[in-house]
């Protein structure tokens, strides 16, 4: 029997296997987890069963060969009945077109309806997910599609684990909750089942893979219709993917990719690895010197597995000999072997080919890549990689070596400002150079914005003008024609303090979600994975300027409410072991409690300029005020044990 493809089967999963024995009897298997037997219908629908004018067809599927239809007219219904073998909560997905209106997507649980969407006119495939439906052992479990006023066709459905964290965001502005709500879910939806068994090697062209393996704790990071999750897109997930509790996939994915930057491969990660977190995936892998690698990926991987240890507090991200070894290679030996084509005196910038990304590109601009040598997304990336570092270094107890990282940093941020990026501001900055060595000016997509998201221009008139200047880029004919490039400039703009641009580009997200995105097998921009993790992320890191230290038990916050924006607040946010409940009033006070049972954090509570005073609790403190990349700003720091709550409000 031909193998399915990624969507096909990425709901399948098969008996775990035996434990190993521990005496002269061998311990029990675990049981089975839930499972749809054909959920890309490649079968012919094995369990299903379907009235008159429902079947199993060849043509407008999804993926694979086959889809499941309806035709028009009421009546008409596909439905599949799967017993729980298991405790637990799920997200049940399902990819789905309709020509009409009036059809419906259910739900049931012994023989009552969890819930059902009623399918709006959209003929191309759109994914619907109905979220965290709790089963116990032997419930009946029965999803249903049903006729409407026009044909129905339905295709890859998929079963996730419900989200392990549940923070909710509510706010005097109805639009932020509503993203929020439907971000989290959607995030959430992409998750894989850990022990699905589904297939490898899935692409546009070899829609079957090539061969089968078992899944790890994963969760889709790039096209939908690949078996595979992409370095780029993980790394910009990461932060949304902890705020739903997805901390065992990010340490699973972050790792696989630091495995997989060996000698062989000059220390380049890999480009995308398949969900069983191990084989390198066909379409951009041909051998160990003819593969996609990109260079600011290197150094975003190091950045944000500092950003992963900040967050959780976990000690594998300082203490895993894979881990680790992977960070000293990418800011060490990774940049010796690629610092040949242009001198930069005594600091060294990691580069590309100039031969496409097959042989090494300098940029994620693409388009863009061929010819360059070094890009300022690769600069910027290798200087926030040595930041992360000195975290990291810090976190291991190697104060000696955070040092060495500390000083590397601020040397690579002084010869940027006072060379590389030359003398020009705004279109006349240097954003990249060619192979040959020339500067290159002008408009870069990524390697243009990621000079500000990632601070490495130094603050004041030029960084703003800089700002200005891609800010008219990205709306004019010339801005960043896929949803996944416009991801980054809400953040952008939240790290460079404009709050109110960051917030108008989550909104055109947001309300771009149902367009359909410029890859045709993609579906709609809200059904790619990027857009709902990083409105996650953007919510709270962004709007509610919310920045974690776990292994040090403390916790900055700085509201960035945009103009009209009342009040904002995020509850329950994992940081560590415990969560936070953050509530700011405008921008002069703020509120946080601590939701933990036991352990306390240490808030430094900011708040933009020079305030006359500054209230923890109603009783005055002492004002002080510090500057941070060229912004000063009124802080105080209480202490806010377990179950407390603390509230800090500056008045002028």
């Amino acid at each position: 029997m031909k193998p399915s493809r990624l969507m096909l089967l990425t709901a399948v999963a098969l008996l775990a296997p035996m434990a190993p024995a521990l005496s002269a009897t061998a311990s029990a298997a675990p049981s089975p987890q839930l499972a749809i037997p054909d959920p890309g219908f490649e079968n012919g629908g094995t369990g299903w069963t379907f009235t008159s004018g429902a079947g199993v067809g060849t043509g407008n599927r999804h993926g694979g060969e086959r889809f499941l239809y309806l035709d028009a007219g009421a009546g008409k219904s596909a439905q599949l009945t799967i017993v729980a073998p298991r405790n637990g909560s799920y997200d049940f997905s399902a990819w789905i077109g309709s020509a009409g209106t009036g059809g419906t997507y259910t739900i049931r649980r012994n023989g009552e309806t969890v819930q059902t969407i009623t399918l709006p006119q959209h003929p191309g495939y759109a994914r619907y997910t109905i979220s965290d439906v709790a089963l116990r052992t032997g419930d009946r479990l029965q999803i249903e599609f049903g006729s409407g006023t026009a044909w129905v066709n339905a295709d890859d459905l998929m079963i996730s684990p419900a989200a392990p964290a549940d923070p909710k965001v509510t706010s005097s502005d109805p639009e932020v909750v509503a993203m929020f709500d439907w971000a989290q879910k959607k995030a959430n939806s992409w998750v894989q089942l850990p022990g699905t068994v589904g297939p490898v090697n899935v692409d546009e062209y070899q829609t079957g893979g090539t061969g089968t393996a078992s899944y790890e704790p994963t969760y889709w990071a790039g096209y939908a219709n690949r078996s595979a999750y992409y370095s780029r897109d993980m790394t910009h997930q990461l932060a949304g993917a902890h705020l739903i509790g997805l901390d065992a996939e990010n340490e699973t994915m972050l790792r696989s990719y630091a495995a997989s930057a060996t000698a062989e491969h000059k220390y380049f990660p890999v480009w995308s690895l398949n969900f069983d977190a191990k084989t390198y995936l066909s379409i951009d892998y041909k051998s160990p010197d003819n593969f996609v690698r990109e260079v600011p990926a290197t150094f975003e991987l190091v950045e944000k597995a500092a950003q992963a240890y900040l967050w959780t507090g976990d000690r594998r991200y300082v203490d895993d000999p894979v881990l680790w070894d992977f960070y000293r290679h990418a800011t060490e030996q990774f940049i010796d072997l690629h610092n040949s084509a242009k001198d930069n005196g005594k600091v060294k910038v990691a580069e590309g080919t100039g031969q496409g990304i097959f042989q090494g590109a300098a940029s994620y601009n693409e388009q863009d890549g061929d010819g360059l040598a070094e890009a300022g997304d690769g600069i910027a990336s290798e200087y926030q990689a040595y930041l992360a570092m000195a975290v990291l270094a810090r976190g291991k107890g190697d104060t000696k070596l955070a040092k060495t990282y500390d000083k590397r940093a601020a040397d690579l941020k002084t010869y940027f400002n006072d060379d590389w990026s030359g003398t020009g501001s705004g279109a006349d900055m240097v954003r990249a150079y060619t192979t040959s060595g020339t500067p290159v000016t002008g408009w870069g997509k990524e390697n243009s914005v990621f000079m500000p998201m990632k601070q490495i221009i130094d603050p004041g008139p030029r960084n703003d003008a800089y700002l200005d200047y891609i800010q008219a880029q990205e709306l004019g004919p010339d801005g960043s024609p896929n949803i996944e490039s416009t991801t980054y400039l809400p953040d952008m703009f939240f790290k460079n303090n404009r709050a109110d641009t960051a917030w108008q580009w989550m909104k055109k997200i947001y309300g771009e979600r149902e367009i359909q995105h410029i890859n045709s097998s993609q579906g709609p921009n809200g059904d790619y994975p990027e857009v709902s993790f990083t409105l996650v992320s953007q919510t709270v890191q962004g709007l509610m300027g919310i920045t974690p230290d776990a292994p040090d038990h403390k916790v900055t916050t700085q509201s960035q409410l945009p103009s009209g924006m009342k009040w904002l607040q995020a509850a329950d946010v994992p940081i560590g072991t415990g969560t936070v409940t953050v509530r700011h009033d405008g921008a002069t006070r703020t509120t946080l409690t601590n939701n933990s049972r036991k352990g306390s954090y240490s808030w430094e509570a900011r708040f933009p300029g020079v305030h006359k005073k500054i209230k923890v609790n109603g009783v005055q403190q002492h004002v002080r005020t510090k500057t941070v990349n060229g912004v000063t700003y009124t802080y105080a720091t209480p202490t806010v044990r377990a179950g407390a709550t603390a509230v800090v409000q500056v008045t002028d």
